[in-house]
């Protein structure tokens, strides 16, 4: 039988391999270390670029806002008062003005039943330029005036159709009486 027999103070261990491997982790962990020192530089001169860029745009929204006011001021002076509801005048009336009644009476025709007959059109424009027609309708019966409603509510033209009132025949006056109100899509 033979026994190792080994002299030295220490027994021979075999670290090699644990030696390369955390010196192989050691390099991979400042290669790390490297790259999040870049990447926080590099976010740090960005988000330094990104105050300055927003310092800069606030300096010019201050400047816009004081213009802003000063014109504002400006407008409010008794004597620019006048222009301004001048210009509002002519502006609603050039608004009325661009209402097409060949196309209106064009596209009412097209949906218009042959046995209902309008009364009154009164066009309106609201505050977003879109054009109401306050109608009255007049019929011998009520089904064509519902006939003409559905008609106008299933038109690319017409949009949501709302009655505000009704009258009945009376001795005088043989026809029902409908006072309609619909959405126009012509464009002013």
């Amino acid at each position: 039988m033979r026994l190792p027999v080994n002299l030295s103070r220490e027994p021979f261990r075999r670290d090699r391999a644990l030696l390369i491997a955390s010196a192989a982790t050691g390099v991979l962990l400042l290669a790390t270390l490297i790259l999040l020192i870049t990447l926080s530089v590099t976010e740090r001169s960005q988000a330094r670029q990104a105050t300055d860029e927003l310092a800069r745009v606030n300096r010019q929204l201050q400047n816009i806002r004081a213009e802003q006011s000063r014109l504002d001021l400006q407008m409010r002076r008794p004597e620019n008062e006048i222009v301004i509801d001048r210009s509002i005048l002519i502006n609603s009336i050039i608004r009325r003005k661009a209402i097409s009644w060949t196309r209106i009476f064009a596209d009412l025709g097209t949906v218009l039943p042959s046995n209902v007959r309008i009364a009154v059109i009164r066009p309106q424009v609201n505050a977003k330029d879109e054009l109401l027609l306050d109608m009255t309708v007049e019929s011998e019966a009520p089904e064509p005036v519902i006939q003409f409603i559905s008609k106008l509510e299933g038109s690319d033209m017409f949009g949501s159709t709302e009655v505000s009132s009704f009258t009945a025949p009376t001795q005088n006056d043989p026809l029902y009486h409908y006072r309609v109100s619909v959405n126009y899509a012509q464009k002013l």
